[in-house]
């Protein structure tokens, strides 16, 4: 069966839809975890694999593997024993998520979703809406929608 093209009811084909799915899915483990590790040293000075695990209710072998790979991606650096750290380039993303995921938070306050409900879903959202639709959203949230 060919793939489906672009129609006004279906702008984007499916296959691309859904690569680009698997590829938000595959960056948004690394950015929790670089938006958790900003947010535990900013309340709490340093960041370390308990505080990962406990946050995330994972086991301390998952952080070691998962911090593992952010370290193989430039995101982080640590040593045993040590508290774990962001590299500037760690800092940067941590800090895009975080701007993301306000802007879909306050979006979804403006078209009336309760807070609570907000704050789950802002959760999962954030990883999924492209730049253009991020604009639409801070312009909505901000009232100029």
């Amino acid at each position: 069966m060919p793939p489906s093209k672009p129609s006004r009811t279906n702008p984007t084909p499916p296959r691309r839809g859904h690569q680009r799915t698997r590829l938000d899915h595959a960056s948004e483990t690394a950015e929790d975890y670089v938006e958790a590790i900003a947010e535990v040293v900013e309340r709490a000075g340093a960041c370390r694999v308990r505080d990962l695990a406990e946050r995330f209710g994972v086991s301390h072998v998952t952080v070691v593997r998962t911090v593992g790979r952010l370290e193989e991606g430039g995101l982080v650096t640590t040593e045993p024993y040590k508290p774990i750290e962001l590299t500037s380039k760690g800092k940067r993303l941590a800090r895009a998520c975080r701007e993301r995921h306000e802007v879909v938070y306050r979006f979804l306050l403006a078209i009336g979703v309760p807070e609570k409900v907000a704050a789950v879903d802002s959760e999962g959202l954030e990883h999924h809406v492209s730049k253009a639709t991020l604009e639409r959203f801070k312009a909505i949230a901000e009232g100029r929608g």
